[in-house]
């Protein structure tokens, strides 16, 4: 007869922790320089870029709500301090990707793009009771576009000129995080962070006349920062099988120490001869100031229902801008970029029941929405809004040694726009997979 036993105090399981540690962080960055960029956006040619959904497959099908959501066989990054109830016989591994499909439409023309990239790869286990741990890599902004526009020159002339834009890169964050349960029903958690990538933009000016002197700008910027997230969870009992869950989180605004560059090429197209003008701005760039909440109640493990609110104080960030002063260019910071940005989202989760042999019984069924106000100022209007809508399934992996590993999938639609300026529509699928391993066990044969 073969039986498996507990495993918690043992140099076995401290070797598969060690392992599994270097597989992941040998994956993970496998998964970095492999990655393509997550957009096709035009938007992302503005701040750091378009900020990425940090959340893993289960998330996502509830639109990203996760402050207060608190399971065990789950990585709930969002709130690290959810990390402190994760089953102490088990390592957890998640790993996912996307793919999506973006229609563009401005002035009555459409053009549609898509593309796929690989999201995150992270891992948790409990390291001592009440104590649990996770770490991982995740992606915090994405840059890519191409596009360019055509104008005449002047009303009568026939000569035309051609902007083309263009824009790649983005920044990743690889973590540890520990969540402790310093007594029941209150938990705590920080995510440490180190922060990093670079982006390159550029505007390039050509005319149709040959004759005519072009002017072209190219920016760059390179980060090596770090990032500091915290979070707390207080667990409500409501009844024998109920509860309720609140979450707050605070992730701290700074100084990213990165030196920004702009460089500007004025080139005469008779003599062919350029000039390049190289600014740079000392600690151009920062990260905004982050508060969560929300809540999730939890009726008997089976129906999870909640809502999420976030604030990210980017009113208090500026960004440099390219300009001339007295005849002369400048790169300064530019205070009025950005505005706050606020979002709520709502979803939730239902299993008709966990414990159920029935193959149907124990499919999750995920759904979720949210509104995000505009952050961004364009030309000195407001960038767009962001409305979402999710619907996703959690779909059980059984065999005779696994049945707690998950298929996690969903599809999201997202729509961004304003008034008077490019509107987007993404529909895209996400796909994870959850790994619930019981690696904490020995076997015995009798």
């Amino acid at each position: 007869m073969i039986r498996h036993t507990a495993l918690c105090h043992n140099g076995t399981a401290i070797g598969n922790m060690k392992k599994s540690f270097y597989i992941l962080a040998a994956l993970a960055f496998s998964l970095d320089m492999a990655a393509q960029s997550g957009t096709n956006s035009p938007y992302s040619q503005y701040g750091l870029g378009v900020q990425a959904d940090q959340t893993n497959g289960f998330n996502r099908g509830m639109n990203g709500l996760g402050y207060g959501y608190r399971a065990g066989n789950q990585l709930n990054n969002k709130n690290p301090a959810s990390y402190s109830a994760m089953d102490s016989l088990t390592f957890i591994f998640d790993v996912g990707m996307s793919g999506q499909i973006t229609n563009f439409e401005e002035n009555g023309k459409r053009l549609n793009a898509n593309n796929a990239n690989f999201e995150y790869a992270v891992a948790g286990f409990r390291a001592f009771k009440h104590l649990g741990m996770s770490f991982g890599i995740l992606p915090f902004s994405n840059v890519g576009y191409s596009y360019s526009s055509t104008n005449q020159v002047g009303d009568v002339n026939s000569t035309t000129y051609t902007n083309t834009y263009n824009g790649s890169g983005g920044l990743h964050q690889v973590f540890l995080g520990m969540g402790w349960e310093p007594f029941k029903g209150f938990s705590v958690g920080v995510n440490g962070s180190y922060l990093w990538g670079n982006y390159e933009r550029s505007i390039v000016n050509s005319y149709s006349d040959g004759y005519v002197n072009t002017l072209s700008k190219y920016y760059f910027a390179d980060v090596n920062s770090y990032k500091v997230d915290f979070g707390a969870q207080v667990a409500i009992p409501l009844s024998k099988k109920n509860s309720l869950t609140i979450g707050v989180t605070y992730g701290l605004g700074h100084n990213l120490n990165a030196d920004p560059e702009c460089r500007v090429i004025s080139r005469n197209s008779q003599t062919e001869v350029s000039d390049t003008a190289k600014l740079v701005l000392k600690d151009g760039l920062k990260l905004p100031t982050t508060i969560g909440a929300g809540m999730m109640l939890n009726l008997g493990n089976r129906l999870r229902v909640g809502a999420d609110y976030s604030l990210q104080k980017w009113a208090d960030v500026g960004f440099p801008e390219y300009g001339v002063v007295n005849n002369a260019p400048s790169y300064v910071l530019k205070e009025d970029y950005f505005d706050d940005r606020h979002q709520i989202t709502l979803g939730g989760e239902f299993c008709a029941n966990p414990q159920s042999r029935k193959f149907l019984d124990r499919v999750r069924y995920r759904v979720g929405a949210s509104y995000a106000t505009p952050y961004l100022n364009i030309n000195g209007k407001d960038g767009p809004k962001e409305i979402s809508l999710s619907a996703g399934f959690g779909i059980p992996l059984m065999n005779v040694w696994n049945n707690r590993s998950v298929l996690n999938v969903s599809g999201q639609w997202v729509r961004t726009a304003a008034p008077g300026l490019l509107k987007e529509n993404t529909f895209r699928i996400n796909v994870g997979i959850t790994f619930n391993e019981r690696w904490f066990m020995k076997w015995k044969v009798e």
